[in-house]
């Protein structure tokens, strides 16, 4: 026992370890997931080993998880932030309005102190950021006593913690599980079939890849294109195919415009699949691979920045840059943020799409400098990490006055909005400010787990006595705080706003503010297709529901 208390660090990670066990055990087709895992270890732990964590280490993991978080959906949420987007923000009214009502029902019924009804309003609603601005404005309360403003500040913190854990289990649960079972949905599948609607033809996740790539590279034995150059041969093509290499014997040929190509030469001809067997029709039959012939392609994606290319087709750019035809250099992939286009000749291409150009090396280079830059994606840019968790910190310490009560986003709501405009921003060229998604991902579990853990640590010995005092009601008021306005919202997004199954669960999760919860969801669903509607109501509501704190206060105060 002295050596966890003296070391929180082992209490620490052993609740992240024990958490995710506890995590993955199932009953029938429920699972807590990782995250309510951590939680429920992390209080059982604090409460038996006392271990106290610093607050800055909660703060810095909670700022590295909610800048990845929105760095990660930037792109994604300045996209559908438009006026088919506005239907999402009613399901923060919604939020607004149930979790204020309950939580002043449940004072006047239960003849609640102002310090545990705002307790409740920021537990159940799982938003900690309640917990500052409702305590600042209790310190702002005429009439009460210093010992009953301390009084009252701390049954805050306490009927939060409480609170916090069945809002959290109960969000969850009701968003990963019980909802897709009352839509009468297979989550994963709906969402599958949401993603294949909305993309463009052809595009393909991150685990597929094509059975028929577009670009291929095809030996022939020259019968038919006897005393044929391999200007004329490329030119009968439309300029479509190149010839990169040709075999006489057991020499090799530079494939020159004037080359005479003879009986029995051996043609590597490289282009798309249509071209390149077309092509044979006028050389003569396909042979197997022959060694010493191949020639390597480079491959390098690029970001188009320049903006005389913003709009143009593939067509039209590579008919203003001959060196496509040329030097052999192809398009075979466009990427548009996290969405893959079909690289055909009527595409259209913006600034900041990816093109993955294959050709010879010293025809990609000449076309890289005309087209924009090399994306960089190899390693984090630390530079621009570290400034835009700075500049979230910063924003989070603004305040701005509302009459007389202070308001500030805090470091969540600063960090989250930083994160999303610097997502945006390097998703315009993709030549700096790189953050591999990988790193991303790891950095944004990490960074909630330990809040998480955190969390549970330092509230753990607080939970027990406050139960002992108000029986079933804290945790009656989690539950109820959930599912009245979570359910409404499902009704009404269904019914009124006609808003898309996996894209309404995800909204509901981010109304609530609950980043588990679409964590759990996109873990069912295996796709990130529920973020669309998340990013959008979890932005609007981690600014909203904090205001609800000093509203009332201001009400049962008064």
């Amino acid at each position: 026992m002295g050596v966890l208390k003296d070391h929180p660090e082992l209490v620490l990670f052993a609740s992240l370890a024990l958490g995710y066990l506890v995590g993955k055990l199932r009953v029938g087709p429920l699972t807590l997931g990782g995250i309510c895992g951590t939680l429920i270890v992390s209080l059982l732990l604090g409460a038996w080993t006392k271990a106290q964590v610093s607050d800055d280490v909660k703060t810095v993991f909670f700022a590295l998880f909610i800048f990845a978080l929105g760095y990660m959906a930037g792109p994604q949420f300045f996209r559908n932030l438009n006026k088919k987007s506005l239907r999402f923000f009613v399901l923060c009214g919604i939020e607004l309005a149930s979790v204020l009502g309950i939580a002043f029902g449940l004072a006047k019924w239960f003849d609640l102190d102002v310090g545990t009804a705002s307790g409740i309003l920021a537990g159940a609603a799982t938003e900690s950021a309640v917990v500052g601005t409702a305590t600042e404005s209790i310190g702002k309360l005429s009439g009460l006593t210093s010992a009953q403003i301390s009084e009252y500040q701390g049954n805050v913190a306490t009927a939060y913690t409480v609170c916090y854990l069945f809002g959290l289990i109960t969000i969850v649960l009701y968003t990963s599980q019980i909802m897709p079972m009352m839509m009468r949905i297979n989550l994963r599948d709906a969402a599958r079939d949401l993603w294949e609607r909305t993309r463009s033809k052809g595009s393909l996740e991150a685990d597929e890849r094509p059975a028929l790539p577009g670009t291929v590279g095809r030996t022939y034995l020259v019968t038919t294109a006897d005393g044929r150059t391999v200007g004329s041969l490329e030119s009968a093509l439309e300029e479509r195919i190149t010839v990169e290499s040709v075999k006489r014997g057991s020499r090799l040929l530079t494939p020159t415009p004037d080359l005479e190509l003879t009986l029995s030469d051996l043609v590597l001809v490289v282009g798309r699949r249509a071209n390149t067997i077309e092509a044979g029709r006028l050389i003569g039959p396909e042979t197997p691979g022959v060694p010493g012939l191949d020639s390597p392609l480079a491959t390098r994606q690029v970001s188009v920045t320049d903006k005389s290319n913003d709009g143009k087709t593939i067509d039209r750019i590579q008919a203003e840059n001959p060196e496509f035809l040329t030097d052999g250099v192809y398009i075979t992939d466009v990427t548009r943020n996290d969405q893959d286009l079909p690289a055909t000749g009527d595409t259209v291409v913006h600034r900041g799409d990816v093109l993955t150009l294959v050709g010879a090396r010293s025809g990609l280079t000449k076309l890289v400098a005309r087209l924009g830059s090399v994306v960089k994606n190899d390693a984090t840019d630390f530079i621009y990490l570290g400034l835009g968790i700075a500049a979230g910190s910063l924003l989070g310490q603004v305040v701005v006055k509302f009459g007389d009560v202070p308001m500030s986003l805090g470091t969540g709501g600063g960090c989250l909005i930083s994160g999303l405009l610097f997502g945006w921003f390097r998703s315009r060229s993709q030549t700096f400010g790189a953050f591999p998604p990988q790193a991303a991902t790891t950095i944004k579990d990490m960074g909630l787990a330990v809040f998480i853990a955190c969390t549970g640590l330092v509230s753990g010995p607080q939970a027990w006595p406050l139960l002992k005092e108000y029986g079933a009601l804290l945790p009656f008021a989690g539950i109820a705080m959930v599912l009245i306005p979570a359910t409404i919202s499902l009704f009404v997004g269904l019914k009124l706003l006609r808003i898309e199954k996996p894209l309404l669960i995800g909204a509901i999760a981010g109304q609530q503010c609950s980043t588990p919860a679409i964590t759990a969801v996109t873990q069912v669903a295996q796709s990130s297709v529920p973020m669309l509607g998340y990013t959008i109501t979890y932005a609007l509501s981690n600014f909203l529901l904090p205001l609800t704190g000093p509203v009332l206060v201001g009400v049962l105060g008064h």
